[in-house]
């Protein structure tokens, strides 16, 4: 290697936040039993719902649309949001949803919002905003920090449409939004139409979580994506 090649080398040393995030990182992969289930969801009818609603004048994310139906799904399957602490699998009836966010290229992050079942979709997205804005000036308190039941983490407006998600530790999932994108789908009834496709990537950890439990909750959550009915969450 040529001193020029050495000179433009730049260094960064794991500390910090940084370090805190790899060692995460690393602590999840070790630890728990983490499998992912990954398929494509139709959000057509979600992206004109978000349309419909933006020329209301009711401003709200596609991000915030998401965790809407995500946080009815858990409702239903209770059996993904929750905990593993110790020797006990903690199923918690609130949801406490965590949203990944990177603070820079350096720096991610993933405060909760507690209770987030109980909130409207405007509460919901004027709760995350406010989320969001205390995690850019370093205010989040250590429960938001650690408290969560269940993270939700977003590359949609990137080109990744699946991706591995790890899970943040000790929740037992974590769903992963990929891009979305306008393909044509043969319908039941044999027409093609154009639709618009988004990729999910659900991990969880298979100490705490089977596969088939995991499979119904994402079927669920792309029904209620789709604009099927919501129903009554399970006790």
């Amino acid at each position: 290697m040529t001193t020029t090649a050495i000179a433009d080398i730049r260094r960064t040393p794991l500390r910090g936040m940084r370090a805190m995030i790899a060692g995460a990182m690393r602590k999840s992969l070790d630890e728990a039993a983490q499998l992912s289930h990954q398929g494509e969801c139709d959000v057509t009818a979600l992206l004109e719902h978000k349309a419909a609603l933006d020329e209301a004048g009711i401003r709200v994310s596609l991000e915030d649309l998401l965790a809407h139906g995500l946080i009815r799904a858990l409702r239903r399957h209770p059996l993904l949001n929750g905990r593993l602490e110790g020797n006990e699998i903690l199923h918690y009836g609130a949801v406490h949803l965590s949203f990944a966010m990177a603070l820079s290229e350096t720096q991610l992050v993933a405060p909760a919002l507690f209770d987030a079942e109980r909130l409207s979709l405007t509460e919901l997205a004027a709760a995350r905003k406010a989320l969001v804005a205390r995690a850019r000036a370093g205010r989040l308190s250590v429960s938001e920090m650690t408290g969560g039941t269940f993270t939700l983490t977003n590359l949609g407006r990137s080109r990744v449409r699946f991706f591995t998600p790890v899970i943040n530790l000790p929740q037992l999932a974590i769903l992963g939004i990929g891009e979305t994108r306008r393909v044509p789908v043969v319908g039941a009834d044999g027409e093609i139409r154009v639709r618009s496709l988004m990729g999910l990537s659900l991990t969880f950890d298979h100490r705490a979580v089977d596969g088939g439990p995991a499979a119904a909750f994402f079927d669920t959550l792309c029904r209620l994506l789709e604009g099927e009915p919501d129903e009554p969450a399970q006790t």
